[in-house]
C-alpha cells in the first residue's frame, strides 16, 4: 500500500541483510573482523531493538566465500538439541549419539581450516542458553582449529551470567566484548534519512516536528524508529496526504503497546505467611 500509494519500488523501513552500517556497528564489526582472523571468544550485548541483528547479518554475508559462519537463532535449548542445531548449521549429520556428532563437527572444522577458511559460529539470543549447554559448547570449541572465534549476541543479562563464579573458565577466555546502547538523535535522524534515500522519497516526507517526536517516543532503538516511521506513513496513505506531520505519528503512539497504563501492569502478588494472625493487644 505505501509503495503503490507514493510510487515506490521497494519497502520502506525494511531491514535488508545487507543493511549499511551505522557507524557504531561499523566499530564493532571491524574489531570483530580482526578477532574472526586470529580466533577469540567476543560478547556483543544489547536490549532488543539496538541494532544487534544488523550487526549479526553484516558478519553473516561478509566474505561467504572464506567465512563459514554456521549460526544457532534458537538458543534455547538443552546440549542435546543445540548440538543438533550446530551439525546442521556447519551441515554435518546430526543422527547417532552426542559423542558422534560433536566428532563430526570437529572434523568438518578441522577439514575447512585445512582448506583455509575461517569458521565463525554465533549464537543469537545467547542470555537463553543453559549454562550448562555453554559450558560443553566451550569445551567442544577447545578441539575446534585456534583460529575460530565464537560470537554471543544476547541482552545485558547475559554479562551477569558470565560474571558468575562457575563461569570464570569461560569469562577467562573472553577477547573481545562490547555493548550497543541506546542510539543518540544525531544517528536515528541519520538513519531514517538513510531509509528515506534508499526508497527515493525525500527527506521532508518527515516533518521537523514528526520527526522528532519519533526520535523522542523511541528511546534511541532502531526497531522503535522503524516501525514509527513505518506506521506513519500507513496513516499517511489513510490521510490522503504525502507529508507526515504530528497527527500521523500521534495515532501510531495511540495505539495500546506504545503507551504505558498502570492498569495494564499485572497485580503484585498476594504475600501469604504460615504464621498465625495474633490479636493485637
Amino acid at each position: 500500500m505505501i509503495r503503490s500509494y507514493f510510487g515506490l519500488s521497494q519497502n520502506p523501513f525494511v531491514i535488508e541483510e545487507n543493511q549499511t552500517l551505522l557507524d557504531h556497528q561499523q566499530r564493532h564489526f571491524d574489531i570483530l573482523k580482526v578477532h574472526s582472523q586470529q580466533g577469540g571468544l567476543c560478547v556483543i550485548l544489547g536490549e532488543p531493538g539496538t541494532g544487534k541483528t544488523v550487526l549479526k547479518n553484516a558478519l553473516i554475508h561478509h566474505n561467504p566465500k572464506q567465512w563459514i559462519t554456521p549460526v544457532i537463532n534458537r538458543s534455547l535449548h538443552t546440549w542435546h538439541n543445540l548440538l543438533r542445531l550446530l551439525c546442521r548449521a556447519m551441515e554435518v549429520e546430526s543422527n547417532g549419539s552426542d559423542h558422534k556428532c560433536e566428532a563430526r563437527l570437529i572434523l568438518e572444522a578441522r577439514n575447512l581450516n585445512a582448506r583455509g577458511k575461517n569458521i565463525i559460529p554465533i549464537i543469537d539470543d545467547a542470555h537463553l542458553l543453559p549454562p550448562e549447554a555453554l559450558r560443553k559448547l566451550r569445551l567442544l570449541l577447545e578441539d575446534f582449529p585456534k583460529n575460530h572465534n565464537l560470537i554471543l549476541f544476547g541482552q545485558p543479562q547475559l554479562n551477569t551470567t558470565l560474571q558468575l563464579r562457575h563461569h570464570a573458565d569461560i569469562k577467562n577466555r573472553i577477547t573481545y566484548s562490547a555493548r550497543i546502547d541506546t542510539l543518540a538523535p544525531s544517528n536515528l535522524i541519520a538513519f531514517i534519512h538513510s531509509q528515506l534515500d534508499r526508497v527515493g522519497l525525500p527527506h521532508n516526507t518527515f516533518t521537523e516536528n514528526a520527526t522528532a517526536l519519533v526520535i523522542r517516543a523511541s528511546e534511541g532503538t532502531l526497531r522503535a524508529v522503524k516501525n514509527l516511521c513505518l506506521g506513519a506513513l500507513l496513516e499517511a496513505v489513510r490521510d490522503r496526504t504525502k507529508t507526515v506531520d504530528l497527527k500521523q505519528v500521534n495515532a501510531v503512539l495511540m495505539q495500546p503497546h506504545w503507551r504505558h497504563n498502570s492498569r495494564d501492569e499485572p497485580e503484585e502478588p498476594l504475600v501469604t505467611s504460615n504464621q498465625k494472625y495474633r490479636q493485637p493487644i
